[in-house]
């Protein structure tokens, strides 16, 4: 749902910032408690992922800097300081220290009741904060500078819901892992953009879609030994994208190029008609042979052009030669007219 919003907002790479930014908080939080408990794993990694996001806001807003060079800047920073981190513990005389390296990739199985219940409960409160400021979201998503002349604190608002994209990205890092979080965020959003244009629908066909990759991807990586379920999670959820961009009715590659088959074909006919009218304008009887002969010399048509022409009733074909109908006459010279309109 969240990651909705981030593709709007044109904030793609924000999730793959946040999620590389988190890396850090992680370390930082084993080194300063000792023990791999994932509840105070996933506070530093929010701690770190918010100061990330802030860093960024930071430099868009107080620097010439673009916001994709301010994601850049962030997410090698703080992941090159992250790996550092991970080194040094790995290095330590600790046993306690093996595991850390999952949060990189993710492992799903690692998962416990308790994380499945803190998953399930932030997701609720997502779901309600959504619900609570739908207008204020909708409106600062479209129009930023309507939201502020409406007395609304766009400030706090953009805050609030890149805080909650943050806490999305932090709660997915052990499943999918860092690497791989950013499109768990942004896949099923960018397949539900390609069915809709309505955010409403958007929003829950992509909490859909993330859905049925997390249940099928577990149902795949469960049924084969040593394949890991957070690549597979995002593979199905590759699927969908790719499903999405190829049928979708209004924006799928298919439907694209049908419409544009469609319209070459469309245009032909209009092509044939208006030289038909033109030759016919000038001749009192259009079905006169001379008029027959000048038409069938003409060569700007395909068989397969008449043969709809003469589906349609505009023309008449006896053997090799065709002639223009008075319904064909009509339509050709509507066309030839409304060309006209757009030429003045």
């Amino acid at each position: 749902m969240l990651g909705s919003f981030a593709v709007l907002r044109k904030q793609s790479l924000l999730g793959d910032a946040i999620s590389h930014a988190a890396l850090p908080g992680i370390a930082i939080a084993f080194l300063i408690t000792g023990t791999k408990d994932s509840s105070v794993l996933q506070i530093g990694a929010l701690i770190s992922g918010l100061l990330g996001t802030f860093w960024i806001r930071g430099i868009t807003t107080k620097t010439h800097l673009k916001s994709d060079t301010a994601l850049g800047l962030i997410l090698s920073l703080f992941f090159g300081f992250g790996m550092l981190l991970l080194t040094f513990i790995q290095k330590q005389p600790n046993a306690n220290q093996a595991g850390l390296d999952k949060y990189l990739f993710g492992q799903a199985a690692t998962l416990v009741e308790s994380d499945v219940w803190l998953m399930a409960i932030v997701t609720g409160i997502c779901l309600i904060i959504l619900l609570l400021f739908w207008k204020e979201f909708k409106i600062l998503l479209f129009d930023a500078d309507y939201t502020k002349t409406l007395g609304f604190n766009t400030k706090f608002i953009d805050i609030l819901i890149t805080s909650f994209i943050v806490l999305a990205i932090v709660l997915g890092l052990q499943t999918v892992g860092v690497v791989l979080m950013s499109a768990m965020l942004l896949a099923p959003a960018a397949a539900a953009r390609q069915w809709t244009n309505s955010l409403s629908f958007m929003v829950v066909l992509a909490a859909i879609f993330g859905a049925f990759a997390g249940v099928f991807g577990t149902a795949i990586s469960a049924s084969q030994t040593n394949l890991s379920t957070g690549p597979v999670i995002v593979i199905v959820a590759g699927v969908f994208v790719l499903f999405s961009f190829i049928f979708s009715p209004s924006r799928g590659l298919l439907f694209k190029q049908l419409r544009i088959i469609k319209n070459r074909r469309d245009l032909e006919l209009h092509k044939t008609l208006a030289f038909m009218y033109h030759i016919a304008e000038t001749h009192d009887n259009i079905s006169h042979p001379h008029t027959i002969k000048i038409l069938n010399n003409f060569q700007g048509y395909t068989t397969k052009t008449l043969k709809e022409l003469e589906h349609k009733h505009y023309v008449t074909i006896q053997g090799n030669m065709w002639s223009l109908t008075e319904e064909g006459f009509k339509v050709a010279s509507n066309l030839y007219n409304q060309q006209n309109a757009k030429d003045e």
